[in-house]
């Protein structure tokens, strides 16, 4: 008797979570013969059996694949029927001869099965930190190489005991096949460090007693390494503080439960869902009316962000303690990536951390926690990594036969790959500036394209800055591939970014962050751009702006003070009027003379539309924040002064022409700040200049539209992280019946840029 016999290639998020036992037991639910495997990164399924019994096979599928997969693809190819090939349904051993587009899913939290048996007494994982099955546990973190198998990650280091074994060859067991399960028998083990090896029965439990004790210690966990301490007490956090050089920057927390975190944060539903999900992002609340944590924590600042524990080694740390949260912050050097092996945790963190909790699992990947703020309800991701990445993004629709390798801009690097319609946006890599990083970096694309394949691109995409080590970089693998350099326009590429992430093509888009290379030259960053797929145009920005001294008008935001003010003030009186801020120069009044010089002889003198120096000198002028030690403080505390405001002072917005484009007037709210400074309360101010920096934004963008004809207007780059911004400018533009479009899956900030690089390669190269 000849049988209906089908091949079926599926594609998408289906290696690691459970895909082929899910397709064992729906395949000898239905009496269908065959094999199920991994064919390197696509799933294959032969089966054999009737054709209505296969049909209904992938609409089962399709509705109950494992909660962690996804299918993008599924392609059946139906074979010549012959007789019976196979006399059952067998899992077979993976194999490496095929090249699609599935990816490893991103590593997830430990799965409420996994941690009932971690805190159940008795149980053969009590208490065991590493415990994980097919629906949690790490990743992306220990892979080397595809198809995903125990053999290809750092877990081959520990060959599984009989009973770990038996479950993991059983396909009725949740287990099967999960490549990181293992146990106290067979796994990784933890161990506690000071100067020398502690001896200890519990390192778990005894390293808690040192935090209570008001310890620092170096936690190694999935993806990297934190620093932690406890949180009630200033002592302990204002030490880490001086052995890290981070004065001001905020630290991120982990707290046991929500229940705990609402004791002294404000936490939304959605707040608390994403909280709580298999992701396990930092998620940025605002601290409530009980807020008692140590006011060292988050500085002057009116939120913190907060975390759950994601794997059971958290989770056993507040086993042991009272504390309400634990400081968890990225150990690294100033500007290096996060610490992953041993040897270097305790050499390069000694003199930081007092102990050290570390395991003997190799960390393949490291990856940083992934961070969420939500404005008005919508979630906005800040950094995207830990739980999200590798996933990719859907390009399909713009180009799906396009190799890219896009590398973003230099501090806050992310790197894409895009292949077969996918883009795969890497995990945070940081400030390539740094050394380190910058080797980081390179290792991390040489990584990424081999687990996803890619084994040679069509076009390398960077920034438009000529000095960029990154854009070096694109130049060099350019010359490897033998392809073309596509130098992209910093703002050009956020709004290509938010364009993909919402599916509109053509918009206006607000680009207002810290700096981007600017196609005239100058460091662009408040921009209103008219937006076509992998073109734009500019049709307004802020008023170009004097910076006296380049970038230390960054961190030393009176420098720009001074810059706006120094053509429509009296020298002499501008000068005066610096010296009240004497202590915001480096030098004093010497500097504040010298800068004046400068500026009267143009010499060393940028010229800048940036959004966050104007919004940085308005912190400064009023007294809030008069020096930058960490990325986006003094707007940051800005923002946190104007919540505090009343709306009862309005600063008058003027758009004004220059050189035939509509500009908003920045120097004129700076005079009203200084002008009320003389009587009004900082708060109010501050709200009321926030308020008109936005609604001048809004205000172009409108102008713009009107003049195009089109009906969406978009928001992107770092000032749309500041709420207030973001909901102003939403308002303004939605009240005049205009769409109003931001970041929903990708991130306003930098880390979205090299994804935004791809989509403009992509919509640029479709003839290579």
């Amino acid at each position: 008797m000849n049988l209906e016999k089908a091949r079926i290639l599926v594609q998408g998020i289906v290696q690691g979570v459970g895909f082929r036992p899910t397709v064992y037991r729906i395949a000898k639910s239905i009496n269908l013969t065959g094999y199920v495997r991994n064919l390197g990164n696509v799933v294959e399924i032969l089966l054999e059996g009737e054709k209505s019994d296969i049909k209904n096979f992938t609409e089962n599928l399709k509705k109950n694949k494992p909660p962690i997969s996804k299918i993008n693809s599924l392609k059946v190819e139906w074979l010549k029927p012959g007789p019976q090939e196979f006399e059952d349904f067998e899992i077979f051993k993976s194999s490496e001869n095929f090249s699609g587009s599935s990816v490893i899913p991103p590593d997830l939290a430990t799965c409420d099965k996994c941690l009932e048996e971690v805190l159940k007494k008795g149980d053969r994982r009590y208490k065991y930190p590493f415990t994980a099955c097919t629906d949690c546990g790490p990743r992306f973190t220990v892979i080397r190489s595809v198809p995903y198998d125990r053999e290809r990650t750092s877990m081959d280091e520990f060959p599984l005991c009989s009973s770990c074994m038996d479950e993991y060859r059983d396909p009725e067991d949740r287990r099967y096949h999960a490549e990181a399960t293992c146990c106290p028998e067979c796994g990784p083990e933890v161990f506690l460090y000071g100067k020398h090896r502690v001896e200890s029965e519990n390192p778990i439990k005894d390293a808690v007693k040192l935090l209570d004790e008001g310890k620092i210690l170096a936690v190694k966990g999935i993806g990297g390494t934190h620093l932690v301490v406890k949180t009630r007490d200033d002592g302990p956090v204002k030490e880490l503080r001086k052995r890290l050089g981070r004065f001001n920057q905020p630290f991120a927390c982990m707290s046991p439960d929500v229940d705990t975190i609402k004791t002294f944060a404000e936490v939304a539903d959605f707040e608390e869902r994403t909280l709580l999900s298999r992701r396990r992002p930092i998620v940025v609340l605002n601290k409530n009316q009980d807020y008692y944590l140590a006011p060292s924590v988050s500085p002057v600042l009116h939120n913190l962000g907060v975390m759950l524990p994601y794997s059971a080694l958290h989770h056993l740390l507040f086993q042991y303690t009272d504390e309400p949260a634990f400081i968890m912050t990225s150990a690294n050097m100033p500007g290096e990536p996060m610490l992953i092996d041993n040897s270097d945790i305790i050499e390069k963190l000694e003199g930081v951390a007092d102990y050290f909790l570390l395991h003997d699992r190799k960390i393949v990947n490291r990856c940083d926690d992934s961070v969420v703020r939500f404005r008005g309800g919508d979630m906005a991701f800040i950094r995207r990594s830990r739980g999200y990445v590798p996933e990719p993004y859907d390009f399909s629709r713009i180009n799906p036969d396009l190799n890219v390798l896009a590398l973003g801009p230099e501090i806050d690097v992310t790197f894409s790959i895009l292949k077969e319609g996918k883009c795969y946006v890497s995990q945070h890599i940081g400030n390539t500036t740094k050394y380190e990083t910058f080797r980081y970096l390179q290792n991390a694309i040489d990584h990424l394209m081999g687990i996803t394949k890619t084994e040679s691109v069509d076009v390398v995409a960077c920034d438009l800055h000529p000095m960029f080590f990154t854009t070096k970089l694109a130049e060099e693998l350019a010359e490897k591939f033998q392809c073309p350099v596509l130098k992209v326009q910093h703002h050009h590429a956020h709004a290509a970014a938010l364009s993909v992430d919402n599916n509109v093509e053509e918009m206006i888009c607000i680009a207002a962050d810290g700096v981007g290379y600017g196609e005239d030259g100058t460091a662009w960053g408040g921009e209103i751009l008219h937006i076509k797929p992998g073109t734009y145009m500019r049709v307004g920005s802020l008023m170009p702006q004097k910076m006296a001294g380049g970038d230390l008008t960054t961190k030393y935001p009176m420098r720009m003070v001074m810059s706006m003010l120094y053509n429509i003030c009296d020298t002499e009186k501008l000068v005066e009027l610096m010296k009240n801020y004497k202590g915001y120069f480096k030098h004093g009044e010497k500097e504040i003379e010298l800068v004046s010089k400068q500026l009267e002889r143009d010499f060393n003198i940028n010229t800048t539309t940036s959004t966050g120096r104007v919004l940085d000198a308005i912190s400064s002028a009023l007294g809030i924040c008069g020096e930058r030690t960490y990325e986006g403080e003094c707007s940051m505390k800005l923002e946190s002064a104007a919540r505090m405001g009343q709306d009862s002072l309005e600063i008058p917005v003027e758009i004004k022409k220059h050189d035939g484009m509509d500009v908003l007037d920045t120097t004129q709210i700076m005079l009203s700040v200084l002008e009320m400074k003389q009587s009004e309360r900082t708060a109010d101010i501050a709200r009321a200049a926030q308020k008109a920096v936005s609604e001048g934004l809004a205000e172009l963008a409108l102008r713009a539209a009107e003049k195009s004809g089109l009906e969406v207007i978009g928001g992107s780059g770092g000032v749309f992280y500041n709420e207030a911004v973001s909901m102003t400018i939403k308002r303004v533009v939605e009240d005049a019946g205009y769409r109003f479009v931001q970041h929903k899956n990708s991130c306003a900030g930098d880390g979205s840029v090299s994804m935004g690089q791809a989509a403009v390669a992509s919509w640029n190269c479709r003839d290579l």
